[in-house]
């Protein structure tokens, strides 16, 4: 015996072509087996060693380029602690090869097999071996009996062979279903797994209509359930990228992934994976990659040296599309040397995931410009407050969060002939264009109404209400008009209207908050005539008067006098705050802004 070098040249040895089979090569990998010792088939190659009376007996199974003995009887070291041996020491190859048994009396006298290396190195003189074979079928190995002289095999012995082969090909039939149940379970898992993800991500990209937050929780979301980084790319009107996120599934690794992300957005050469997918809108799948793939891919040599810190082994990148196919983007996925490649599987969910996202993208591009309209349009309607020396005012308009539509909030304030200011704040039914409409004919409704009359508030409520019906204007609404008169004694005289608007308040010189309450009237625009009513107040030097909106104090979770009182509470001592600064501290304290907000102060001095 030797350790495997042949004392002289021989002739190479060209394995069978039988040997590559796909097919045959998957079904040997489902078995699970591999050279390592399995007490099932080392039982197998004890009964052969004990019935058919031999030093050595192997349950040998080939691949395309070896054998190796899951059981295995009286191998010579090294190969009994090797368990496999090349092909150029395999006359199991040949059973594969023929596909029926092969029995050799004495090997050294066949051609097929005379140079065959096993037979100085392990001894192998006399061969008789049986097909293994799944249940297609093919075969995958053979259970073998050998001695080391010239042996005449019985046909009891060769029937003994062949039926402990049956034996130990239906072990092998067992692990392929066992291999194929498993993997058939981690199917489902995975499929389950995968429509878990496809729903978080349909959550996560209608939680919010900023697409920034859209794509960090999408990056989030895909990290580390179906790769262990991704980069998530957008487009700018060059077709190259204009913002990348990227996340690594280890939290060291956040620098390193931030500045691969970087370096994307201007170091693409022609030949990348990513501006492929930009271009093509058509996604990519790299089972195998490697680091010359980035070296390719960039005219950054840095973000190669990156790449091999963050890992990478496997890729795939699908575009992101928005309506009518335009591409907006792309997200790429990678895996390291340590996770499953990506498969034909994980490319359509990917690609499942670049339409979501190209609707969350496409919906949020929307939303912004519409929002941008609303705004201008919104605040194109605010009046600019008049300049008075007795009265210091602010204003303040708040839209509702993540919502297009423009509201129905107004406010507006301006000087009489007389002196007096006249001073409104208003809540027009709903939040779409004909609200704001609808806001803007009644704010010039009351200018008109009111500006150089010197009638009481109530009396102009009621004209106005008559205006409404009599022009037949669909408003329905809550308002509350308030007319300041000049300083006289060191007190203004105030007079206010309230049709079904929240209650004015006064912030006293020295903290103290009161309500300008009183019986409620119904709101404006009704169809039956109501007599309006005026209140009287005053504010003397250091107080100041409050308008506001509903959005300031109504929430689902509270009743409005929980929020008028929480509101007084926050107003109280806040008679020395600047007046803008009073404002600002009012519209922050709103938590969640499920309504829009209008607020109108007006100190006197």
């Amino acid at each position: 015996m030797t350790d495997g070098s042949p004392a002289t040249a021989r002739p190479p040895i060209v394995p069978p072509a039988a040997l590559g089979d796909p097919a045959r090569l998957r079904a040997l990998a489902d078995t699970g087996l591999d050279a390592v010792p399995d007490e099932a088939f080392d039982r197998f190659a004890r009964l052969v060693s004990d019935l058919l009376d031999v030093p050595v007996a192997l349950v040998s199974l080939v691949s395309a380029d070896r054998q190796f003995f899951p059981g295995a009887v009286g191998l010579p070291e090294p190969w009994s602690e090797r368990r496999q041996t090349p092909l150029s020491h395999s006359f199991c190859q040949h059973v594969v090869d023929i596909q029926v048994p092969m029995v050799l009396p004495d090997a050294r006298l066949y051609p097929r097999v005379r140079d065959n290396l096993a037979i100085d190195d392990l001894g192998v003189v006399a061969y008789a071996g049986m097909p293994l074979t799944d249940l297609s079928g093919r075969v995958l190995g053979s259970l073998c009996a050998i001695d080391n002289k010239p042996r005449a095999w019985t046909a009891a012995q060769l029937r003994t062979l062949a039926d402990l082969a049956a034996a130990c090909s239906s072990e092998l039939r067992l692990r392929i279903a066992l291999d194929s149940a498993q993997e058939a379970g981690r199917r489902i898992v995975q499929a389950h797994e995968r429509l878990e993800l496809l729903a978080g991500v349909s959550e996560t990209l209608a939680g919010t209509l900023d697409v920034n937050i859209a794509l960090r929780r999408l990056a989030a979301t895909m990290v580390p359930l179906l790769a262990d980084w991704c980069l998530l790319t957008l487009i700018g009107p060059t077709g190259l990228p204009r913002e990348v996120v990227s996340v690594h599934r280890d939290p060291a690794r956040a620098a390193d992934v931030d500045r691969f992300g970087e370096l994307l957005r201007t170091g693409l050469s022609p030949e990348s994976m990513v501006r492929a997918v930009l271009r093509t809108g058509q996604p990519r799948l790299g089972s195998v990659a490697s680091l010359a793939d980035v070296t390719r891919g960039t005219t950054h040599p840095e973000m190669a040296t990156i790449a091999d810190r963050l890992g990478i082994a496997s890729y795939l990148s699908v575009p992101v599309q928005g309506a009518g196919g335009t591409v907006l983007g792309a997200i790429t996925l990678v895996n390291g040397a340590q996770r499953q490649q990506f498969d034909d599987r994980d490319l359509l969910t990917a690609v499942d995931i670049g339409r979501r996202a190209g609707q969350a993208v496409g919906n949020s591009s929307m939303y912004g410009e519409q929002r941008h309209v609303a705004e201008v349009l919104q605040h194109s309607m605010l009046p600019q407050l008049p300049i008075v020396t007795e009265l210091e005012l602010a204003a303040r308009y708040q839209p509702a969060a993540d919502r297009v539509e423009v509201g129905g909030d107004w406010y507006d304030a301006f000087a009489q002939p007389d002196g007096d200011v006249i001073v409104a704040i208003g809540d027009v039914a709903g939040h779409d264009i004909e609200a704001a409409a609808t806001m803007g004919q009644l704010r010039n409704l009351v200018r008109g109404n009111a500006f150089g009359r010197p009638d009481t508030v109530g009396s102009l409520m009621s004209n106005l209400d008559g205006a409404i019906r009599g022009l037949r204007l669909p408003i329905a609404a809550t308002a509350t008009l308030v007319r300041i008169g000049p300083q006289r004694g060191g007190v203004h005289e105030v007079t206010w209207s309230n049709a079904g608007h929240p209650p004015a308040l006064v912030v006293r010189a020295g903290g103290a908050v009161e309500s300008l309450e009183a019986t409620p009237e119904p709101l404006l625009g009704l169809a039956r005539p109501s007599s309006r009513t005026s209140q009287s107040t005053n504010l003397a030097t250091g107080d100041t008067l409050l308008l506001y909106t509903d959005g300031l104090i109504e929430r689902r979770d509270r009743s409005i006098d929980e929020g008028l009182a929480e509101l007084a509470g926050r107003l109280a001592d806040t008679d020395t705050l600047p007046l803008d600064e009073l404002c600002d501290l009012l519209l922050a304290s709103i938590r969640h802004r499920e309504d829009d907000t209008a607020l109108l102060a007006v100190r006197a001095r």
